[in-house]
């Protein structure tokens, strides 16, 4: 059997079983995910909660942000807290204090440890007790626990509405005076967060854990860290010592990639740009600008962590709150990457078959609309949604969903949906005549279309929740999204382009190209797609999650392992022959992804993967660092060489502005590096040793993250910022630079 077939067979293996069992998993999640009851009632009867008040209560915190203004288990923003882990704590500790009162007529705090220890196990057969109710579809909780959601619910009405004593905690949180606007919303959304803490400390039925795994750690209520964790966390890793090793021995038996001369001159220098070509310099204008807005609202989103209620005085909380510019923050950086990475789509297409199918620059120029409403449209209904100037149902389809990534309305997410397709259509036309002439490039173009057909049909996973959907539902779909669509099979679009250009350049032959794209395809999958679960052990789902992520997450970081060898043959092609001088800077971009893609996708990201480290750390700045220095460092890097690739072409004879891009390479890179280690990563591994001891409560509260040792490291971030934005100015430059002023020499 040929080479090419046995990993042809390998890649349809890896993605019917994974998805098979991605799917048989999702289903299990729908049957076990944390029940919302019809009702929650006291002990005689009397109805606290309604099944409605819970749910429209998780679309009012939806609103005002969701994963944008702190998080609820685990996911979201990092300013103020995780709200069931604070309200677990707080719940904790004034139940404790009626038994103290109760008991020995003093606080809890002031009894002696023995007695304390008593009560705690009062506690815990109060709270971990699984009162639901299959038949009628209740739940019952005790007179306590009434009178702490009461006390909660007056302390989080304070806390988003107007009352003063609240104003330095609202800013320590980022919150704004009357995030919520009336009582009524306030009410259904404490009946959310109840819920949503009532599954962190319930156990399932005939288990001995919570709906959440006992995630977030919390001692009084016995929320520890299971056997399953220590032991799938040791599977994890020795899978990954023991798959490292494989691959490094096929690596070596291997051999070193065939070697062919380069060419004598640039091969794109005899390719035909078609007028559609010409088109995709104005995408580009795009993505440089929404680099540079992305970039601005991160520095304004950033410094709302030192001060919560303006921006140097301005009480810019205002009119842009916190939750808004970390939605167009987290927003524009999928807009920018992916429309940068669509773009250069765009121009390999045509460039293949060497003329445009009929329309397509209509196409083009009508995707081009399309995408500057979607963003503007969902930029504004995301602002509209969290000024709480919606009701439920307009925020859902054109406000602010309030997941994180995934915050567009649906309306505007099914825009995108169609605006992928339409681009899927736009690949796919010039494609089809070449496939039926079987040229040696068949194979290539045919996992070319597919990574398109994916790219559009993942997005989709993105309607499968409705308004109302379980959150443990929900949090399913949404990860399809933001690791199969954003992570997976972006990844290997980008795989497939890169090895395009190599072979237009002449610089790889098509057979070792297919070779190479296949087999880094599936060792990438196989990983790749059931690593997904490792981002909800702890969101209401079935225990085998837990093995399966924590073993499939280890296997996304062996093939990262081998990046260095990437990056230098790489770096030997750019000094291959004099003409590839041209080709340097995005040669060097490819370089700077391999090492990201080994730094922060491989390294931050594993070290967070874990499930006993992800116990203690999902939420805290661990996370930001990993997405930080993955989104940007890998794919946002990876964009813009990209970007430059396409210029390159574009604009053959045009001497380029070495020294913005040498500005530009540098100042990202360094701004980017100096951004991890000199503030997320301290933050990050203070936050987990705080959280290791105290609780997650406690790494997240504004006593800790108000610190002034926190604050100084809040502040070294600016460092690389400054840094980092610099470089983002003069790569926006070099391109208008370069675009603006050749308009003549484009159009010969």
């Amino acid at each position: 059997m040929k080479k090419e077939k046995k990993l042809w067979l390998g890649l349809a293996a890896v993605l019917i079983l994974s998805f098979s069992v991605l799917g048989y998993y999702g289903y299990e999640i729908y049957q076990k995910a944390p029940p919302i009851p019809d009702k929650i009632i006291s002990p005689s009867g009397d109805i606290i909660f309604t099944n409605s008040q819970i749910k429209d209560g998780q679309n009012i915190w939806q609103s005002i942000g969701g994963q944008e203004i702190g998080s609820v288990w685990g996911h979201g923003a990092y300013v103020a807290p995780d709200w069931t882990a604070d309200w677990l704590h707080r719940e904790a500790l004034f139940i404790l204090d009626i038994y103290a009162q109760r008991d020995f007529n003093t606080s809890y705090k002031l009894i002696n440890a023995e007695q304390q220890a008593a009560l705690k196990v009062r506690l815990q057969k109060d709270l971990r007790a699984n009162t639901y109710n299959e038949t009628n579809k209740s739940i019952t909780i005790s007179e306590e626990r009434i009178r702490a959601i009461q006390y909660l619910s007056n302390y989080y009405k304070g806390l988003f509405t107007d009352d003063p004593k609240f104003d330095q905690l609202r800013s320590d949180y980022a919150i704004p005076k009357n995030t919520i606007k009336n009582e009524e919303r306030m009410q259904k959304m404490n009946a959310f967060f109840f819920w949503a803490t009532w599954a962190t400390v319930t156990q399932r039925p005939d288990e001995n854990i919570s709906y959440t795994h006992n995630w977030p750690a919390e001692e009084l209520v016995g929320n520890v860290p299971t056997k399953s964790l220590f032991t799938w966390s040791g599977v994890s890793i020795v899978l990954l010592i023991m798959s490292i090793g494989i691959m490094v021995f096929y690596h070596v038996k291997s051999g070193e990639d065939e070697h062919i001369p380069a060419p004598v001159e640039d091969p794109l220098l005899r390719q035909g740009i078609t007028p559609s070509m010409h088109l995709v310099k104005k995408y580009f204008w795009v993505v440089s600008l929404l680099m540079v807005v992305q970039m601005l609202l991160g520095i304004v989103t950033a410094h709302y962590g030192v001060e919560g209620d303006g921006f140097y005085g301005i009480p810019l909380d205002q009119i842009l709150p916190y939750s808004v510019t970390r939605s167009w923050h987290t927003q524009l950086a999928i807009f920018w990457i992916a429309t940068a990475w669509l773009a250069t789509g765009l121009y390999i297409a045509p460039s293949i078959s060497g003329k445009d199918p009929k329309f397509q620059v209509f196409g083009v120029n009508f995707l081009f609309i399309a995408l500057l409403i979607i963003v503007a449209g969902s930029m504004f209904g995301q602002w509209l949604g969290v000024m709480q100037k919606l009701n439920l149902v307009e925020n859902f389809w054109f406000g602010h969903q309030g997941y994180e990534y995934v915050d567009l309305g649906r309306f505007w997410q099914i825009f995108l949906l169609i605006g992928l397709f339409l681009w899927l259509a736009l690949m796919a036309r010039p494609l089809l005549p070449v496939l039926k002439k079987k040229t040696e490039e068949k194979n290539l173009i045919i996992m070319f279309l597919i990574s398109c057909i994916a790219i559009a049909m993942f997005y989709g996973a993105g309607l499968m929740w409705g308004r109302q959907t379980n959150l443990a539902i929900a949090e399913y779909w949404r990860w399809w999204v933001v690791h199969l669509w954003v992570e997976g099979f972006f990844e290997v679009f980008a795989t497939v382009v890169i090895a395009f250009l190599f072979v237009r350049l002449g610089l790889l032959k098509t057979k070792t190209a297919i070779h190479n794209v296949l087999f880094a395809t599936i060792i990438f999958l196989s990983g790749g797609i059931l690593g997904t679960f490792h981002h909800i052990y702890f969101s209401g789902t079935p225990t085998a999650v837990m093995a399966l992520g924590a073993t499939f997450s280890a296997l996304e970081i062996v093939p990262l392992t081998l990046i260095g060898y990437e990056a230098y043959h790489n770096y030997k092609l750019s000094k291959a022959t004099r003409w590839l001088k041209d080709y340097k800077w995005p040669i060097y971009f490819m370089v700077a992804v391999a090492f990201w893609n080994f730094l922060g996708a491989g390294i931050f990201g594993f070290i967070i993967n874990p499930p006993i480290a992800l116990y203690y750390v999902q939420g805290l700045n661990t996370t930001p660092l990993h997405s930080h220095t993955a989104l940007y460092g890998v794919y946002g890097t990876l964009g813009i060489g990209l970007m430059l690739f396409v210029l390159r072409s574009l604009y053959r004879d045009v001497p380029w502005n070495e020294k913005l891009l040498k500005i530009s390479f540098w100042s990202l890179n360094i701004g980017l590096l100096a951004m991890a280690l000199l503030s997320l990563l301290p933050m990050g591994v203070w936050q987990a040793l705080e959280s290791i001891e105290h609780g997650m409560w406690y790494a997240r509260s504004a006593e800790f993250m108000q610190h002034p040792g926190m604050i100084i490291l809040k502040w070294l971030r600016s460092i690389g910022d400054i840094i980092f934005a610099i470089g983002m100015v003069a790569i926006c430059w070099f391109v208008f630079d370069l675009t603006l002023k050749n308009k003549k020499i484009l159009n010969k």
